[in-house]
């Protein structure tokens, strides 16, 4: 059922980072277990939100589109491989739509470029996620704090991660997920130039059309996000208490970053 007042709905934009029994320490803290994110998904579905990709939550608010009743996206960062082990089963027995969004200098293959945190998808399990009706979205080409990067690097990153997902795919991304959460005017307008139409950046907070198409916000899950604090945070409830801290940080660290790039001769 589609609502009509899609320009004022408030929506909660799930960030996940690995799924998996056991993720590499450097990927711990962000990661959820397959039982948890089985458990998650029949939260969201007991509910009645219907998940959508980010590129069509982007563009019912770009035309005033409808939404469904209670619209949700479900977006992982990085490309790690148990997304699709154990992940994409569950999405497709709930016939959910997500969005994946991949560091292509993650991901093995003639692209790489090393660093990875863990275990990656192949290329062949990108395309599998594409054909199962996961939008394939952009997360940069080597995961770098792209705020402080020179203007030649920072279109590198989001050009280079653009073009290799639209030939390893045969589709051209349109939607990005900035590394860390990190963005500025300056990087986003290299995002649009570069030709995505819409980004996420974390926040913690419900995502809404006044953001900005480039500013959309997300709430984060961890391991220890716990069944009541998810069934609150998809209702909205928990953001204010338990994210209250990270957002003070997060707006804190801005303005050092913000300093930081000054002083680099990064900001124009």
């Amino acid at each position: 059922m589609a609502c009509s007042g899609s320009v004022a709905v408030a929506v909660p934009i799930l960030m996940y980072h690995a799924v998996g029994p056991d993720p590499a320490p450097a990927a711990l803290g962000l990661s959820v277990t397959p039982e948890a994110f089985a458990a998650q998904m029949e939260i969201v579905a007991g509910r009645g939100f219907t998940p959508l990709t980010t590129a069509a939550l982007a563009a019912a608010w770009r035309t005033g589109g409808p939404l469904p009743a209670r619209p949700l996206l479900v977006t992982f960062d990085d490309g790690y491989e148990g997304v699709h082990r154990y992940a994409l089963p569950v999405l497709a027995r709930h016939s959910f739509s997500s969005t994946v969004f991949v560091s292509t200098g993650w991901l093995p293959g003639p692209h790489a470029t090393g660093g990875a945190p863990d275990t990656m998808l192949a290329w062949a399990q990108v395309r599998e996620l594409a054909d199962a009706g996961a939008e394939i979205g952009g997360h940069s080409h080597t995961h770098p704090q792209l705020d402080q990067l020179d203007a030649r690097r920072l279109r590198f990153e989001t050009l280079r991660c653009r073009e290799i997902v639209a030939e390893e795919t045969g589709t051209a991304p349109v939607s990005f997920a900035y590394p860390f959460g990190y963005s500025s005017r300056r990087v986003r307008r290299t995002v649009r130039e570069a030709g995505f139409t819409q980004a996420l950046a974390v926040g913690n907070a419900r995502a809404g059309r006044h953001q900005g198409p480039y500013a959309l916000e997300r709430v984060t899950v961890r391991r220890s996000t716990g069944t009541e604090e998810f069934t609150r945070l998809v209702e909205g409830r928990a953001l204010g208490r338990n994210f209250a801290l990270d957002r003070a940080m997060t707006k804190g660290y801005a303005i050092v970053r913000r300093a930081r790039g000054a002083v680099r001769g990064h900001w124009i």
